[in-house]
């Protein structure tokens, strides 16, 4: 009995053993293929397999990792770019806030920003920015609308708004304005701001955020 027991323990040894040598060598057959098919890709073509896509080429935009609301940090950004989003933005800032302090120019971006969120607005910094536009004064931003000269004669000043808008547009934190919808100068007074929460200030420039309306309204 023991020796009926020895002698198959050992036969399923063998038949492991001889499974596992099969294996190995159809293993190494199949690698052998790959490795010569391998062989006749040109280098480029496999580095383009193997590369993995950029963030941007996935669509997906880097938040900058932090942001310091001064001159100096602008100053030590690159000269900015971008699309046609970007020049919205850049010419919005430029137009509406280009004398502002840093934190008010983020801010107002922010605006335009959330107003792209919002429903109760285009989906779209361009369209955001020239809603209204073509109606004398019946426009959402003043510039766009008041008959003058929308040329940009400040390069300086457009590049120092332009790597804000840049910032913004990459995903900055709107965290300065609580969500503001709205914003006037401290030289004016609309009517809404009596109505709308006022919910930061930065220079010459007061925030507001515009109240949700529910259908009971």
């Amino acid at each position: 009995m023991k020796a009926a027991v020895l002698m198959a323990a050992t036969m399923t040894t063998t038949t492991v053993a001889q499974a596992d040598e099969v294996l190995a060598s159809r293993l190494g057959a199949l690698l052998g293929q790959e490795r010569q098919a391998i062989s006749v890709v040109p280098d480029t073509r496999l580095q383009a397999l193997t590369t993995l896509p950029s963030i941007s080429d996935r669509g997906i935009t880097a938040s900058p990792t932090s942001i310091t609301y001064d001159n100096a940090f602008l100053s030590s950004m690159s000269a900015p770019s971008g699309g046609a989003e970007w020049r919205c933005l850049s010419e919005a800032l430029y137009h509406e806030a280009r004398g502002e302090n840093t934190k008010g120019l983020f801010a107002v971006g922010e605006v335009i920003l959330n107003r792209v969120d919002s429903a109760a607005y285009p989906n779209s910094v361009c369209a955001v920015v020239h809603q209204g536009t073509g109606r004398k004064y019946a426009c959402q931003f003043t510039w766009t609308c008041d008959g003058r000269s929308d040329a940009i004669n400040n390069r300086s000043a457009f590049n120092r708004v332009g790597k804000v808008a840049k910032l913004l547009m990459d995903g900055a934190p709107r965290e300065l304005t609580a969500g503001a919808t709205h914003y006037h100068t401290t030289a004016v007074s609309p009517s809404w701001a009596r109505r709308f929460p006022q919910t930061a200030k930065y220079g010459v420039h007061i925030f507001y955020r515009q109240p949700t309306r529910s259908a009971s309204n």
